[in-house]
């Protein structure tokens, strides 16, 4: 039996240790940037710039940046809802919408320009959170360091901005529908608004959203493509000044705070800020942008927020609208809005920017509604 020897030279071998390889290294940075534009989120980005000096040099330059307001706490609990069908006075509910509901969101806002706190009146009260203050991170003066100005000027090459608060400034009650869009340069280019004072959803048990209220019930068999008599006698019409002056002034509120990061950032080509209700949208492209730099807004005197121009604007009205998909709207209403001076351009008449306003299922219900009768009214600057 032959003996196991140990080969000497084999015991003095070195093996190399194996080479570990990051294959994040071997991805262009421009494979990189494609990346964290897709991720847009600037929490998220956030964190990424930490993972690695690699990323946190490249996570600037991405041109595509979603900035998530967090929440809102007020103090005060006993504001009424604004827009209620039930409202006895539709003109009161709406001052208190001034003072109140329609302020509120908007001061979030108010921490673009460095605010760290906005008064919304001797009555009331709020403190704003946004990131870490929703988790109980605050410091004394109850609002968080890290304000979406202060994110933002991490960033040097945006294109592309969306910012979305956490709902819409309107507090409507009973379910009624509204949505606007509006368009802004230095001032309103534009502005579509879409109600409904109720909403009912096909099925075996129709879910109906919202009551009718005084002003559009009964009108279903009174539909002969114009207004009827009633809509003028029980508070319809006022209950649409009410939903397009509101929509207008929050429209204008938040063109106006949005005022520092557009003079920070000059490389944005479209600037949007929405709400997670998507109850309304204000764009503006990059032309729009540049005349805002160039040519300063008008403030209102009575608050912060633009200056709203003399009106044009075109009313359709439909009190009983059945979309193809089923859906009714109840006391259907679409506003269309140019200020006076821009009354006579041709794509007014054109109507390609009021039927692209909004997506699916509304936008079938405005190319519905603008094929009925279009009544004219106009509104004095405020």
């Amino acid at each position: 039996m032959s003996s196991l020897r140990s080969d000497p030279s084999s015991s003095s071998r070195v093996h190399p240790e194996p080479v570990l390889v990051d294959h994040f290294d071997r991805l262009p940075d421009s494979l990189l940037l494609l990346i964290f534009n897709r991720i847009a989120d600037v929490k998220a980005l956030g964190r990424c710039g930490v993972v690695s000096r690699r990323f946190h040099h490249l996570v600037p330059q991405v041109d595509a940046v979603l900035v998530r307001v967090d929440c809102v706490i007020s103090d005060d609990e006993n504001c009424s809802p604004v827009l209620s069908d039930k409202a006895r006075n539709p003109l009161a509910s709406f001052f208190h919408a001034l003072l109140g509901n329609i302020m509120k969101p908007l001061q979030v806002l108010g921490l673009f320009s460095g605010a760290k706190r906005a008064q919304l009146g001797p009555s009331s009260s709020s403190s704003l959170a946004v990131g870490s203050e929703c988790d109980g991170e605050m410091d004394q003066g109850g609002v968080t360091h890290h304000s979406p100005t202060q994110v933002l000027k991490n960033f040097n090459e945006i294109r592309f901005l969306r910012i979305e608060l956490p709902s819409g400034e309107l507090g409507i009650d009973g379910g009624i529908l509204l949505k606007w869009r509006a368009d802004f340069g230095s001032t309103l280019d534009n502005c579509v608004i879409l109600g409904a004072s109720s909403v009912v959803r096909p099925g075996p048990f129709k879910n109906l959203v919202g009551f009718e209220n005084g002003a559009d019930a009964g009108c279903a068999n009174d539909d002969n493509g114009s207004i009827p008599e009633s809509f003028y006698t029980n508070g319809g019409l006022k209950l649409r000044v009410v939903w397009t002056i509101s929509s207008l002034i929050a429209a204008s509120a938040r063109h106006y705070l949005l005022q520092p990061i557009i003079a920070e950032h000059k490389t944005l080509d479209s600037l949007v800020l929405t709400d997670a209700d998507g109850q309304g949208v204000l764009c503006m492209n990059r032309d729009q942008l540049e005349e805002l730099r160039v040519k300063p807004l008008s403030a209102s005197s009575a608050s912060k927020r633009t200056l709203v121009p003399a009106l044009n604007m075109r009313l359709w009205y439909a009190p009983h609208l059945e979309l193809p998909d089923g859906v009714v709207l109840k006391g259907a209403t679409l506003v269309a809005i140019r200020p006076s001076e821009q009354s006579g351009l041709k794509d007014m008449a054109d109507g390609s920017w009021i039927s692209t306003a909004f997506e699916e299922p509304y936008g079938t219900a405005v190319r519905m509604l603008v094929k009925r009768r279009t009544y004219c009214l106009e509104m004095n600057s405020f």
